[in-house]
């Protein structure tokens, strides 16, 4: 599933090349994603001029003078920008064209992707209303973390996992970050110090960080013919790694599984 740093690397990719450039013609050629695209679709678009790309949590925001277009990349879900009278893939759903030049396509296999219309403020939206603040914003810190775990007794990643208390933490930079921030995965949020969740902090802003770092080195494959994302990873250290040695060299890592998604970490390191 695309994580943030991908839909963030997605949204430099495809921003420079289309904000500014007008809608020329709307293309649906499969409504049946996760919630059938409006058949007002083309009518609501053509003719509109793209303000700019941004994003909320996973979700990329297509700004217009009189609304936004939501769009969520699902399980499978990428974007990518092609000259008109590209030959369409299987899985090409829907298909925008700016300025008669630049097509941009919603390529979804799985299809629980989203393309959703919206007048009201994004916020607002029953979609986006209820998350928790970016990683980078200035809400999100040790304090804040610390306060909305107490009595918790819920594991502590899938604390940070929970979109309504921070977004974009997903399984992988969970258990890194956790790894980073020497807090055991499995231990309850309500029994982590203050000064553990600083660290935890930290540790999340790095990793996701490390990758988008790495994911600017793949922003070309937005705009080559083939249109693979070329979706990155950061150096995992314990994700995936069950039974090797850590590199504290004293521990092995270990798989467990915490809210049925697999959850790695060294219990030498972590507590």
């Amino acid at each position: 599933m695309p994580e943030l740093p991908e839909v963030e690397t997605t949204r430099r990719g495809v921003g420079p090349l289309l904000e500014g450039r007008r809608v020329s013609a709307v293309n649906v050629r499969n409504p049946n994603l996760r919630q059938p695209v409006l058949a007002s679709l083309p009518q609501r678009l053509t003719g509109l001029t793209l303000r700019a790309v941004e994003r909320r949590a996973k979700y990329l925001l297509f700004r217009f003078d009189n609304g936004f277009l939501i769009v969520h990349l699902g399980m499978s879900g990428s974007l990518r920008i092609v000259e008109p009278r590209t030959a369409f893939r299987k899985h090409d759903h829907v298909e925008i064209t700016f300025d008669a030049t630049h097509c941009l396509r919603l390529h979804d296999p799985r299809r629980f992707g989203l393309m959703v219309w919206t007048e009201e403020p994004p916020k607002d939206h029953a979609l986006l209303r209820h998350l928790g603040p970016e990683p980078w914003d200035e809400q999100f810190s040790g304090a804040y973390l610390h306060a909305g775990a107490r009595r918790r007794q819920a594991a502590v990643k899938n604390y940070i996992m929970d979109s309504r208390i921070v977004v974009g933490v997903g399984n992988i930079y969970a258990s890194e970050s956790l790894y980073r921030a020497g807090v055991h995965p499995n231990r309850a949020a309500g029994r982590i110090s203050r000064t553990r969740y600083d660290a935890i902090v930290v540790a999340v802003r790095e990793v996701l960080e490390e990758a988008l770092e790495l994911g600017g080195t793949t922003l070309r494959d937005f705009v080559h013919s083939d249109g693979e994302p070329g979706y990155f990873r950061v150096r995992l250290r314990v994700y995936g790694r069950a039974g090797e040695p850590c590199e504290c060299q004293g521990g092995l890592i270990r798989q467990i599984v915490i809210g049925q998604r697999s959850s790695f970490y060294c219990p030498r390191c972590q507590r």
